[in-house]
């Protein structure tokens, strides 16, 4: 994505007065700290040597139509806002929030396509799905099925607010505005992820889930295996594992349970991505070898198929 385009940062730096001047000359996109919010719902931004405000029909995409509530300028306060400099006048520098994400929202839809991917922030967590900034705080959905191929409860489990995360355009709507996004493809396939593994070996994983035939135990995002239930274990336990098979022609992977280690930490471990940038046009989880299950996304006629 364009650099002027890039999610809203956890911290931010104060722009200079002289960066100020140069961006309302430019139309450059700055960023900085709202600090407060006043009875009207204007912003109050920080800046060098003057003050600066964002008045409540710029402060984001929607609010002058009734389209994005108020809470979304509430909730910004303490938080970094990008912003094109309109006008100063008297020390006084009156920003849009709405005219960067109009641009940002534009170059989206112009310069991407179904495939490509971008580095997007975790704003929030749902138990459908990861709301991200994909740029200038325009905000899109991960649902959750599209976290991982791994099966999770709640994306908590998988990422945290404020992560910088990859993900792939799935669809753009230019007649609404709206960015669909995946993530699992990121991840690796199947033969990607079960290469890091050897039958006879025994590792860590996560309990994913607790069935009457056994218990399928996480040990990557992208790669799960099916133990027999030795003993009694729940969801999101760490447990040992012993690598009984790896069986690619049936896309399965048999553990035996050897112990119990642990409740998984709050914040979920880092992802390791196997594809980082640049346009996918299709992607196949399941192995060539597998003739029992298809997984795969199709970026240029956007469909998913499992089955």
């Amino acid at each position: 994505m364009h650099p002027n385009y890039k999610p809203e940062s956890l911290k931010t730096t104060i722009p200079h007065r002289e960066e100020i001047y140069t961006a309302l000359q430019d139309g450059s996109i700055l960023e900085a700290t709202a600090v407060r919010c006043d009875a009207q719902h204007n912003l109050i931004v920080h800046l060098d040597g003057m003050t600066g405000i964002i008045p409540r029909e710029e402060c984001a995409l929607g609010i002058d139509t009734g389209q994005t509530r108020e809470i979304a300028i509430l909730s910004r306060v303490g938080k970094p806002v990008c912003f094109q400099v309109q006008r100063i006048e008297n020390n006084v520098a009156y920003l849009s929030r709405r005219a960067a994400q109009q641009k940002a929202l534009q170059h989206l839809l112009t310069e991407h396509h179904p495939g490509d991917i971008i580095s997007v922030r975790v704003t929030h967590l749902e138990p459908f799905g990861a709301f991200v900034d994909v740029g200038c705080g325009i905000v899109s959905l991960i649902g959750i099925e599209n976290l991982s191929v791994s099966r999770i409860f709640h994306p908590s489990d998988r990422v945290s607010i404020g992560q910088l995360l990859h993900a792939v355009i799935s669809s753009l709507d230019a007649e609404t505005g709206r960015i669909c996004l995946t993530h699992r493809e990121l991840l690796g396939s199947w033969e990607e992820n079960a290469a890091q593994f050897t039958p006879g070996e025994t590792v860590c994983g996560i309990v994913r889930s607790v069935e009457d035939y056994g218990v399928f135990v996480e040990l990557t995002p992208n790669l799960s295996g099916l133990a027999e239930q030795r003993f009694p274990v729940t969801p999101g336990e760490t447990v040992s594992c012993y690598i009984k098979s790896i069986l690619p022609e049936r896309m399965k992977i048999k553990l035996n349970l050897i112990d119990h280690i642990g409740q998984v930490p709050a914040v979920p471990p880092p992802l390791s991505y196997f594809i980082e940038s640049g346009h996918i046009s299709r992607w196949q989880y399941s192995p060539e070898v597998c003739t029992t299950r298809l997984v795969q996304t199709e970026f240029d006629q956007p469909t998913i198929e499992d089955f």
